[in-house]
């Protein structure tokens, strides 16, 4: 049944994808913490190009907080899913609510995975966005919307599995994306790996520094 033992492996089949973007200056992986950052490790480990984190929360709607109901970025980018707030007829007040929890944690990591890092350079790189999957792509939809105020030259989104309708979305939003498999019905990201195990704080932070210390001396 599932198409990855794990999220390294995932990483490693989806770089092979990837590789018109080797060793190449303007590249600038960004993964969505935290099980997408193992997976883009592995693939800029493979195409030797520069990786760092891009910290979105989703917004779980109270009572079913797996349901996304949006999401929320860093620079103050908020990411509505119409649907969900519209059939759960959601007031504002509780957006805002659960907004301002998820912005707390959301300033959290930025100081747990960055440290003493500058932000990476955005404005004129072509951007690759990696998540291990794609549900409802609230959390993506959201990365996207704030990287475009910071004028990238290209904006690709790559993860290794993504529910068909999602996948088909975001074709409309950003100049490429790339989804390894898209099966039907989807169930769930967890559902294509062996091991779907939490990746942990401490792992992202071996694995930011891992990559900082590979990081390709290019331009």
């Amino acid at each position: 049944m599932s198409l990855f033992n794990d999220r390294v492996d995932a990483g490693r089949k989806l770089a092979k994808d990837l590789l018109k973007y080797a060793n190449r200056s303007d590249v600038l992986i960004l993964a969505l913490p935290r099980g997408g950052v193992p997976v883009a490790f592995e693939v800029a480990k493979e195409l030797n190009v520069k990786m760092d984190v891009f910290i979105v929360r989703k917004l779980g709607v109270p009572g079913n907080e797996e349901l996304a109901m949006g999401a929320i970025a860093s620079d103050n980018i908020r990411v509505l899913n119409e649907d969900v707030v519209m059939s759960f007829q959601i007031p504002e007040r509780v957006i805002d609510t659960v907004a301002e929890k998820e912005r707390r944690e959301l300033e959290r990591r930025e100081r747990a995975y960055r440290g003493d890092r500058p932000k990476p350079e955005i404005e004129g790189s072509t951007v690759i966005l990696i998540d291990d999957g794609l549900a409802t792509g609230a959390t993506m939809r959201a990365a996207a919307a704030a990287l475009k105020t910071k004028n990238p030259a290209k904006i690709v989104i790559a993860v290794p599995t993504a529910a068909p309708d999602t996948c088909e979305i975001f074709r409309k939003e950003v100049d490429e994306i790339i989804c390894l498999a898209t099966p039907e019905p989807f169930y769930g990201v967890g559902a294509w790996y062996e091991d779907f195990s939490q990746t942990t704080d401490k792992e992202v932070c071996e694995l930011l520094d891992k990559a900082a210390s590979f990081q390709p001396k290019l331009q």
